[in-house]
């Protein structure tokens, strides 16, 4: 569907759900599904591996951190229990609110360039995270 085709679509199936009415939408379009529905069931291996509302669901993206001295930055958000994930850009995505992070990273002093809910981790990534198997150890 071309772009105007599209907002109508979801247009119709948002006001048809507003009154009452069940959508089911099955899509590869993830970005697509996202920007419409409001609930979601993630199948994976013939499994629901995931189920509740895209708000839910997509909440654990984290905050997004980036410090003038990445380093130190990483060593006080591990010593306040926050748990992390460096990225490759030097930012850091932590489990944890923004404010969270911000006074764990305030109390050892280190200068923040950047701290912000982290956007990246949308329904794609969810998805994957979810439907991928985890390598089983030798």
């Amino acid at each position: 569907m071309d772009p105007e085709g599209i907002r109508w679509m979801r247009g119709l199936l948002q006001d048809f759900a507003s009154r009452g009415g069940t959508v089911i939408l099955s899509s590869h379009l993830l970005g697509e599904v996202q920007a419409t529905v409001d609930r979601l069931v993630v199948i994976g291996g013939g499994r629901i591996v995931a189920d509740g509302s895209l708000e839910e669901l997509l909440a654990g993206s984290g905050t997004l951190v980036r410090g003038l001295d990445p380093i130190g930055l990483n060593q006080a958000l591990t010593a306040a229990g926050l748990h992390l994930e460096p990225l490759t850009d030097g930012a850091l995505r932590v489990d944890a609110t923004a404010e969270q992070v911000g006074r764990a990273a305030a109390a050892a002093g280190q200068i923040l360039l950047e701290l912000r809910q982290s956007d990246g981790a949308g329904l794609e990534d969810l998805f994957f995270q979810l439907t991928t198997p985890v390598a089983e150890a030798a």
